[in-house]
């Protein structure tokens, strides 16, 4: 291997190297490092939304008499931990060795305790953790730039299931119409639209053999997902669901409360053949992108009235698209002279059918949400029983929270759209040196960290927040 050599710090001699890093001996007498010191923007947008402090009071009746460490604590650290990148309950080591960063942590067995405590009651677990959530969701509404953002006047609540395997036997574990084994969780998000990612609102643990289209577990969710949003907001959703969604109970619950949806529609699947059978050229419209672009090789067409909906809810219309397949894909039954054929059900009244149809594509955007719930511990369940999986999921959820909140109201530019994954390797991964001075505590950031600017603007911008937060 050639040698080179490579210039030293003042006032030292040059130093030789072997190979293309440079070679170094190490040592572990640092003192004052603190690694993954990024996370501090986590806990500081859970200080300014109050999240603890909610959790507290949430599950304040879980709370053993003379306990150190709280149920409320314990889920919030569980949350940082796993949106730090942590993948199961131990991960939570990397808080526990820093109490003078992340407080007192407990040990393995207390967190344990602490989840089996809140799994002997569930259902009020459940709804504790997400009071909190929607709590602090409230305080984050009310600073700038944290309200969910509305779409043509509305908040769209995507609605998707997604498997999640699991590599020994618990409880609600089975097969999977995949042939895997594992669960079937359902989960409900608010798209930002094109300007930031997505809110997680809601999450339903499932068996593994659940059925996609069951309407009741689509309106439990939707119901959880409602409780998350503020009165404003309610009574102006979009609710958009693939063609799982597609059921008369669903739509029609909907429609009940006076929301608007769109979902695929596969129903009546020869009447379908048939209805689009019967259009003609002239009944076909250019598709469009989501820019408002028309999409070459894609055309869509409304054909309501060519179809018997006795049944269904009043005011739905089916709107149809067929485009050109991309290379490999297989045609299915509904696919018409070479095109791929699909529909779609709405009760939105607007003549623009183009506009319509590319805001249901987009619901395409909740695959992202879901990849980033399983890059943040959905993609596996660690407990054996099925009630403590379920709080797993609101911790999941609520690590999901914390890194939204921390884009929405505290980070700017091209950061509010960056993934988790992305997130970790350049702001919570930031090292720093922790000092007290003067009686006062400090972190001094990496100068020589290529981010290390973006997270000391969001800190910034989070201890002047503080100060006008109510929670």
């Amino acid at each position: 291997m050639r040698k080179s050599k490579i210039p030293a710090a003042r006032g030292t001699s040059e130093v030789n190297v072997t190979g293309l890093y440079p070679k170094v001996k190490f040592r572990s007498r640092a003192t004052g490092s603190v690694s993954a010191a990024g996370l501090l923007l986590l806990t500081e947008t859970a200080r300014v939304l109050g999240v603890v402090e909610a959790l507290e009071v949430e599950l304040g009746g879980f709370t053993r008499r003379g306990a150190v460490h709280h149920p409320g604590k314990a889920v919030c650290d569980l949350a940082v931990m796993l949106a730090g990148g942590g993948q199961c309950p131990a991960d939570v080591m990397m808080l526990r060795t820093r109490p003078d960063l992340f407080g007192a942590v407990g040990s393995d067995p207390t967190i344990s305790r602490i989840v089996d405590d809140l799994a002997t009651d569930v259902e009020a677990a459940l709804a504790g953790i997400a009071a909190a959530r929607a709590g602090a969701r409230a305080a984050a509404g009310s600073l700038p730039g944290g309200a969910i953002p509305a779409i043509d006047g509305r908040v769209v609540i995507d609605i998707d299931a997604t498997l999640v395997t699991s590599h020994s036997d618990k409880q609600w574990a089975a097969p999977t119409f995949k042939r895997g084994f594992g669960f079937h969780p359902m989960l409900a998000f608010a798209d930002h639209g094109t300007g930031g990612t997505g809110t997680p609102l809601a999450g339903l643990l499932r068996p593994g053999n659940a059925g996609s289209n069951t309407a009741a577990d689509h309106i439990r969710v939707l119901d959880a997902a409602l409780d998350q949003l503020d009165a404003d907001h309610a009574d102006r959703v979009l609710v958009r669901c693939d063609s799982a969604g597609g059921t008369k109970d669903l739509l029609a619950e909907i429609t009940a409360r006076r929301l608007q949806y769109s979902v695929g529609f596969a129903g009546f699947l020869p009447h379908l053949r048939a209805a689009i059978d019967t259009l003609g050229a002239p009944a076909w419209i250019p598709a469009v992108d989501a820019d408002g672009t028309i999409r070459d090789g894609a055309w869509v067409a409304e054909i309501t009235d060519l179809l018997d909906l006795h049944g269904w809810p009043p005011g739905m219309r089916v709107i149809a698209r067929k485009e050109r397949p991309h290379p490999g894909a297989q045609l299915t039954l509904t696919d018409v002279d070479g095109l791929r054929v699909t529909c779609m059900a709405t009760n939105d009244i607007s003549p623009d059918l183009p506009a319509l149809e590319a805001r249901h594509r987009q619901r395409a955007r909740c695959e992202d949400r879901i990849r980033d719930a399983k890059d943040t511990g959905l993609d596996r369940m660690p407990y054996t029983d099925a009630a403590s999986n379920a709080i797993w999921i609101q911790i999941v959820l609520l690590a999901l929270d914390l890194i939204t909140w921390s884009q929405q109201i505290a980070l700017t530019g091209s950061w509010k759209l960056a993934s988790p994954k992305t997130l970790r390797t350049r702001l919570f991964a930031a090292a720093a040196r922790y000092v007290i001075t003067a009686r006062r505590r400090y972190i001094d950031l990496d100068p020589h960290w290529p981010w290390t600017p973006a997270l000391h603007d969001a800190l910034q911008r989070l201890a002047w927040l503080a100060r006008l937060s109510p929670a």
